[in-house]
C-alpha cells in the first residue's frame, strides 16, 4: 500500500510553460538577441538552461551564464508565478490529504 506521494511540480501538478518562455525571452532580450515565437522556445523546457542557451546562443558572442544569470533574476521575482495549476490538482490533493497520505513535492 502507497504510504507518501512524492510528487513532481512543474508539468505534473502545474503547468510552468509560460513563466519558462517569458524568462527565456527576457534573457534574450536583455543581450540584444533576436525573439524567436514562443512555440520555437519551447524545447527550452527540460534540459539544463545552460545547454540550452549556449545552443541558441551560438555564433552570437553572448556568454550563456550571463544569459542564465537574467532567466534566473527574473524567474526569482515574477517567472515562477506564471504558474497555473491543471485542472483536478486540487481536488486530488485534497482527497490524499483527506485520506491521511503526507505529500511531498520535489
Amino acid at each position: 500500500m502507497i504510504q507518501n506521494l512524492l510528487l513532481d511540480l512543474d508539468g505534473t501538478l502545474t503547468d510552468s510553460k509560460l513563466g519558462i518562455i517569458r524568462c527565456v525571452q527576457h534573457a534574450l532580450t536583455e543581450l540584444g538577441q533576436p525573439m524567436p515565437p514562443n512555440d520555437d522556445l519551447l524545447w527550452f523546457i527540460g534540459p539544463p538552461l545552460s545547454v540550452s542557451f549556449e545552443q541558441i546562443l551560438e555564433g552570437a558572442g553572448e556568454d550563456a551564464e550571463e544569459a542564465v544569470t537574467l532567466y534566473r533574476e527574473r524567474f526569482g521575482t515574477v517567472g515562477l508565478l506564471e504558474n497555473n495549476i491543471y485542472d483536478g490538482v486540487t481536488e486530488l490533493l485534497a482527497a490524499q490529504a483527506a485520506a491521511g497520505k503526507p505529500q511531498f513535492i520535489a
